[in-house]
């Protein structure tokens, strides 16, 4: 048997509310049934956190000070509902009438009034000339190489004319058993294993459109498209290239990985290259589990959920001359997606850990600076500064920004005395809501600044590097996006439930409460607003929660009455008015609603307010937002919708049955089941909004801790459900640049000024 379904699963007895078991084994190898990784004494991000806010809810400090803290009615309770279009000159031009939140039971893409959606392409649509069509029931390992991939995560829509733009998607992991009959998952293991590698990596696919208004559509053949498999060949850049650490007997020299796995997040660099973060890799390899960098790490002596290690011996280490190959993957990727006959980079100057992914922005002085997340319980949050500087129009040259540099992780201080805080959330005499910060040298000059370790060790080992220097643990740093104008930096942490659990660090004089369902969002800006200083000040930008359902919530200031409720922020994207844009992974299973994508103003009067753009079908995560809101458009991926069924009773029809017309250009027939999806979000006739907010339901939804709910496929209110997509009518053209995601002002793919 290819996947254990039973309740052996080790995350069957620990999952809240809607979170798969089944996922959570799949998806990064049931990291929180193990113990945690990082065991340092180092302090956490949450213990500084927490201070602040109870400091600031109850003294009533700050903007609005305790009136922007909603301490709500009991579980159950009506839940008010104040989000409205915003006007222009406040959140920008582009207005929608926020929708309700959708309870997690509902199976449906739900979208504003005046808005529809139609996929881009799903898991199994064709690729290339020569691609078969898509059969669920009788698939191959040579089929899906030629096949748009499976669980979709970041994306990007890199518009190269009015008419043509190229897609990038991450394919972070696959979900074998609702993807496979189950008499080929007991009886076929082979054939599921081989399709399943091959299901994973990257895509870049050619799209074009009809006009401006118009939905994009796949170019099958397209002269760019192409797929990154298992048998790719990535070469590794920088001072730990050529380690005897990443040395193995299918490459001696140790500068050439072959494929990438569990890709989460990324981002788009000025130059128009694209970076990948290869995240929860450890889940692929059996190890011998004993070392101390493979507990750090998560690696284990046990089977793995997918059974690689039966097919190619390199993922497990415990083979002779494979010991490294672990080693070889937990990278930033940079992938060229303008040249199909390019070699990717994995960059080991940014360090080896679980990377959500990395975003850069050019600083002042010219030097590139990326941020990046480790994503798991108590990690840290790093920055890399260029060694070289940018240089517009020469992108050969800028393409090596990434190979050489300095390598930081990052320290909180809060500014509450010690001593001060029982677990009960009592305030701290001194007040105030924020702190400082510094980042902490691993690597600078091309000498290691950690004792004991060199140079190779801390890229390669970069989670005991930051042990070691006193690098503050954090509550599972996802993506981190600076802001492309102000230089801000927002770091989207998304839970830790673990705070305070039995034989886990507890509430101390700074952490005032155990456990982080919800997740938040913190705020940095660098000292002198300059992206390569040492220094930074911190404040939150949001405490994540459905303040209905009693969370102590914290949304800039802005009253928690008048927000959409929010839970387990993810990715983040920006537009062209500078307001931020969330995308949630978890909210099932901690306030009941679907996940969506949200909106929230950065500055002004409405600085804070949240507003719910879209919402994904059942047991879907959004993914990989992208927002061009000089046409109206907004894209996401939709990942492991119906990720609690199984091949003979799927719980999720997403999209098939929701868009019943063919997909133009995309082929391959419909499928019973769900398929992994780029989505966009169009205008039906007109970009403003038509009808106020439904009121809210009386009674909010409570999160249901078995899977056997069933399936409606029904509208909710202030929203628009299924249905084919119209056609775009008349915009209204707000004629001001764009901020397409992570990447340069005019939405280029080019350094040309």
């Amino acid at each position: 048997m290819v996947i254990n379904l039973g309740r052996t699963l080790p995350m069957a007895e620990h999952v809240r509310g809607k979170r798969s078991a089944i996922t959570c084994h799949l998806k990064c190898a049931s990291a929180c049934a193990r113990g945690v990784c990082n065991t340092s004494a180092n302090e956490s991000f949450r213990d500084i956190v927490d201070a602040q806010l109870s400091r600031r809810a109850l003294l009533g400090l700050g903007a609005m000070g305790a009136a922007a803290i909603v301490l709500a009615p009991p579980l159950g309770g009506g839940r008010p509902l104040g989000a409205v279009a915003a006007p222009a000159g406040e959140t920008g031009a582009f207005g929608f009438t926020a929708i309700d939140p959708v309870p997690h039971t509902v199976d449906s893409f739900v979208v504003p009034e005046g808005f529809d959606w139609t996929p881009i392409i799903r898991w199994g649509d064709p690729l290339f000339a020569d691609s078969p069509a898509f059969d669920a029931a009788d698939q191959t390992p040579e089929a899906q190489a030629r096949q748009f991939g499976y669980n979709v995560d970041y994306t990007d829509v890199i518009r190269t004319s009015a008419t043509t733009a190229i897609l990038f998607v991450n394919h972070e992991y696959t979900n074998e058993s609702i993807m496979f009959p189950a008499a080929q998952l007991e009886g076929d293991a082979e054939r599921v294993r081989a399709v399943g590698m091959k299901a994973h990596g990257l895509s870049v696919v050619e799209l074009t459109r009809t006009s401006e208004t118009a939905p994009w559509t796949p170019v099958v053949g397209g002269a760019l498209n192409r797929r990154f498999l298992d048998d790719t060949p990535y070469a590794l850049t920088g001072p730990a290239a050529g380690s005897d650490l990443l040395q193995t007997a299918d490459d001696p020299h140790g500068t050439t990985v072959f494929g990438t796995f569990g890709n989460c997040s990324g981002g788009t660099t000025p130059w128009g290259t694209i970076l990948s973060g290869e995240e929860n890799f450890n889940g692929y390899f059996r190890s011998t589990g004993t070392s101390e960098a493979d507990l750090r790490y998560g690696l284990a002596d046990e089977e793995t959920a997918r059974g690689w290690e039966h097919l190619d011996p390199r993922f497990d280490t415990r083979t002779p001359r494979y010991e490294n190959e672990a080693n070889r993957f937990g990278w930033v990727v940079e992938i060229d997606p303008t040249d199909p006959a390019s070699t990717p980079r994995k960059h080991t100057s940014l360090g080896r850990l679980k990377h959500e992914g990395a975003n850069v922005i050019v600083a002042e002085n010219g030097k590139v600076v990326a941020y990046t997340g480790d994503d798991e319980r108590f990690d840290y949050l790093y920055k890399f500064v260029s060694r070289d500087a940018f240089v517009a129009g020469d992108r050969s040259h800028n393409m090596t920004l990434l190979e050489n540099g300095d390598l930081f992780v990052a320290r909180f201080s809060g500014d509450s005395p010690s001593g001060e805080i029982d677990g009960s959330g009592a305030v701290p005499a001194d007040g105030g809501f924020g702190g400082t910060g510094e980042w902490l040298p691993l690597v600078v000059d091309g000498r290691s600044t950690v004792d004991g370790m060199a140079v190779a060790e801390v890229l390669v080992h970069t989670r005991l590097a930051a042990d070691r220097v006193g690098a503050t643990k954090m509550d599972r740093p996802e993506d981190v996006q600076p802001h492309p104008t102000t230089g801000r930096v927002y770091v989207a942490c998304t839970n830790n439930t673990d705070r305070g659990a039995a034989e886990k660090a507890g509430p101390d004089e700074v952490n005032p409460r155990t456990e982080n369902r919800d997740g938040h969002i913190v705020e940095i800006t660098e000292d002198g607003g300059d992206q390569t200083a040492r220094t930074f000040t911190w404040t939150l930008l949001l405490v994540a929660g459905d303040p209905a359902q009693g969370a102590a919530t914290y949304f800039a200031g802005f009253p928690a009455a008048d927000v959409s409720p929010i839970s387990c922020p993810d990715n983040l994207a920006f537009d062209s008015a500078g307001n931020l844009w969330i995308s949630t992974d978890g909210a099932p299973s901690t306030i009941g609603y679907n996940d969506g994508l949200f909106r929230i103003a950065l500055d002004g009067p409405d600085r804070g307010r949240v507003e719910q753009f879209l919402s994904v079908p059942r047991e879907a995560e959004t993914c990989g937002p992208v927002i061009h809101d000089d046409e109206w458009h907004v894209f996401v991926s939709v990942q492991h919708p119906g990720e609690d069924g199984s091949f003979a009773a799927q719980s999720s029809t997403f999209p098939d049955a929701m868009k019943p017309a063919p997909l133009a250009g995309a082929g391959g027939g419909t499928f019973a089941g769900p398929r992994p999806s780029v989505v966009q979000v169009l205008p039906v006739a007109s970009p403003a909004p038509t009808a106020a907010p439904t009121p809210a339901p009386s009674v909010a939804p409570t999160p249901t801790p078995t899977p056997e709910d069933r399936v409606e496929l029904v509208p909710t209110g202030g929203g628009v459900v299924g249905g084919v997509l119209a056609g775009a009518g008349a915009l209204a053209a707000a004629g001001f640049a764009l901020i397409s995601r992570r990447r340069r002002g005019d939405g280029s793919a080019s350094d040309a000024s």
